[in-house]
């Protein structure tokens, strides 16, 4: 028998639901959505990265629900979200833009404002929404959780060779964009998958777990949006997020090195904050859960429950 596509136990294991929905996309897609916590709390919407799922996210939701209202869903392709493809169109940003804004539609009330969340294909997803209008009336703030708006091959240091040369993009865009099946989560696959994406210092269960969600990916899908993050074009994503922005991301990310994080932070109209977590990888949410629910819970505090204390007094 195969293990879960999640944990099950202890504190990686997403919670239940308080409700579930079928969200229908600009295309006609459905994707999986779920809403945790009380009616009538502070909203947080929280998308996941590449080969991840809403499980991804099952730590900050645990943590927030008591409190606020997560949202949380499956991008195209990804954990109980089919991967339709209209008319054989491949997979793309504006695809991305397009979910998020109907998800926004689905969950949240007209003119709620949220604290939008984002993590690798999830922070990309909030810079590809971050000029259309259902984003702007329901965006009260956003973080961006390591992640990179353009040369995400290029400067990837997954591929141990030095220097930054065309052998070592080449090899990366053909690792990232490998068709073949991930297999089983054994032992040696824990670490790779270890080596790639997370911190030395990250526990057995937190590989566990991220081990868990990635292999459970459709290789399709894996392959097909590889291919969006190895053409990804969206520094004009970064300069249209006006809203207060905080950019969380791990000092021994391979996936997207450093270097992005202070990029997007030195580009973006109103960054609130660069966090650069000393030792941790690409799955920060996974590998320092607490620091990732704090900046939420922080951006809620400040951007949503603190505005809408302001209209209060003001009516």
């Amino acid at each position: 028998m195969s293990r879960p596509t999640h944990m099950t136990t202890g504190p990686y294991a997403p919670p239940a639901a308080t409700r579930e929905l079928s969200v229908v996309s600009a295309d006609g897609a459905r994707l999986h959505a779920e809403v945790h916590g009380p009616d009538g709390r502070p909203a947080i919407v929280l998308a996941h990265g590449w080969t991840c799922s809403t499980a991804f996210w099952a730590r900050q939701t645990r943590a927030l629900a008591p409190d606020h209202r997560v949202i949380v869903y499956d991008q195209r392709g990804h954990g109980r979200s089919p991967a339709a493809q209209a008319a054989g169109r491949p997979y793309s940003t504006e695809m991305l833009a397009d979910d998020l804004e109907a998800v926004l539609r689905a969950t949240l009330a007209p003119g709620e404002r949220a604290v939008l969340a984002g993590h690798s294909m999830g922070g990309m997803t909030m810079m590809a929404a971050a000029g259309r209008e259902t984003f702007a009336e329901h965006a009260a703030a956003v973080l961006l959780c390591s992640t990179g708006s353009s040369r995400l091959v290029a400067e990837s240091t997954v591929v141990p060779l030095l220097g930054s040369g065309a052998l070592r993009t080449r090899l990366t865009a053909a690792i990232l964009g490998s068709r073949a099946p991930l297999g089983p989560v054994t032992p040696l696959a824990k670490r790779v998958l270890k080596y790639a994406t997370m911190g030395r210092s990250s526990t057995p269960d937190q590989v566990e777990a991220c081990a868990r969600i990635v292999h459970a990916c459709p290789r399709g899908v894996r392959h097909g949006w590889s291919r969006v993050l190895e053409e990804l074009e969206l520094d004009s994503g970064v300069r249209q997020l006006t809203v207060p922005t905080a950019v969380v991301a791990g000092t021994a990310d391979r996936l997207t090195p450093l270097v992005h994080a202070r990029r997007i932070a030195a580009g973006l109209p109103q960054c609130v904050g660069l966090t650069e977590l000393a030792g941790r990888g690409h799955m920060t949410p996974i590998e320092a859960p607490d620091a990732v629910t704090d900046t939420i819970r922080e951006l809620v505090r400040s951007y949503v429950t603190a505005d809408t204390e302001k209209g209060a007094d003001a009516a």
